[in-house]
């Protein structure tokens, strides 16, 4: 999953996406994913100077920190968070888009990259490829609503806000952040630091690029991101459910039928199966 000249366009993106969906996620490139999630919707567009750029970044890393290094500063995890602040946000002017939150673009890889604007999500996944990229421990957290990451090293650890140029987070700016998203009740449980994977980490991307299409009422766009994610995902059977009810939304009966036909053969909860099938049969008695 690693070589990067697989994909030039769509196509072979949605290809590549595939083969990352029955790869060991250790195998997944998150920056060929994410570049190739992007590409999906930009047909015409030159894939290689996203690839330079994120290599030109992970050499400017490698670059600051032996500057550091030979400057006699000690290899410790302050030291590799700063490097990576300089590098994203200070040489590259990467913040959090906080004025244009639900901008569809801010949840597209590419077009952050261009604009140097994104959600927490879509800058936490350059924090971790230049992280891993230098051998350095980063990874995302499972934490609701709001994208953060957490760095270790000898047993020292620190939580920081890609959207905020990489805040760092404690026990109190948490709990604010969250009470802010879920709602005043919301306390934190010891399941938000848990580590999630690459393809969770993409997941949360497309989820969030959907949810700005639906939002948008751009259902076909919103398709092919449903179908993205069940190419990479393809566990992710609530897709199903999605693209039948985006169908419907567009007059496409027969699509509609046969997505929610899948989930309901899916899905391993009753509930949502029986949901599903009052849905159906509505969409059945809907005159062609």
């Amino acid at each position: 999953m690693g070589d990067s000249g697989l994909f030039q366009n769509p196509d072979a993106a949605f290809q590549y996406l595939r083969r990352a969906g029955s790869a060991e996620d250790k195998d997944i490139d998150l920056a060929e994913a994410a570049l190739a999630l992007g590409l999906i919707f930009l047909p015409g567009l030159h894939i290689d100077r996203y690839r330079q750029h994120l290599a030109r970044l992970a050499e400017q890393v490698r670059e600051e920190f032996g500057a550091r290094l030979r400057a006699k500063k000690k290899d410790a995890l302050e030291l590799r968070v700063q490097v990576l602040r300089q590098v994203i946000h200070g040489e590259n002017g990467y913040r959090g888009d906080e004025k244009n939150d639900d901008d569809i673009q801010n949840a597209n890889f590419i077009r952050v990259i261009e604009r140097r604007r994104g959600l927490p999500v879509s800058l936490g996944i350059i924090y971790i490829v230049l992280a891993r990229k230098m051998g350095w421990a980063c990874d995302g957290l499972s934490f609701p609503g709001h994208f953060i990451i957490r760095m270790e090293k000898d047993g020292a650890r620190v939580i920081l806000d890609p959207f905020k140029e990489g805040q760092e987070m404690n026990a109190a700016t948490l709990r604010q952040l969250l009470k802010s998203i879920v709602g005043k009740a919301a306390e934190l449980s010891h399941n938000f630091y848990d580590a999630v994977s690459n393809r969770e980490i993409l997941l949360r991307l497309e989820n969030s690029l959907k949810k700005r299409l639906i939002d948008h009422e751009d259902y076909a766009q919103a398709i092919i991101a449903a179908e993205a994610i069940e190419a990479f995902s393809p566990q992710e059977y609530r897709t199903y459910l999605d693209k039948g009810v985006l169908y419907a939304k567009l007059g496409q009966k027969q699509p509609a039928i046969a997505a929610l036909e899948a989930y309901i053969a899916k899905t391993p909860h009753a509930q949502e199966r029986h949901q599903a099938l009052l849905l159906l049969q509505q969409i059945k008695a809907t005159p062609d």
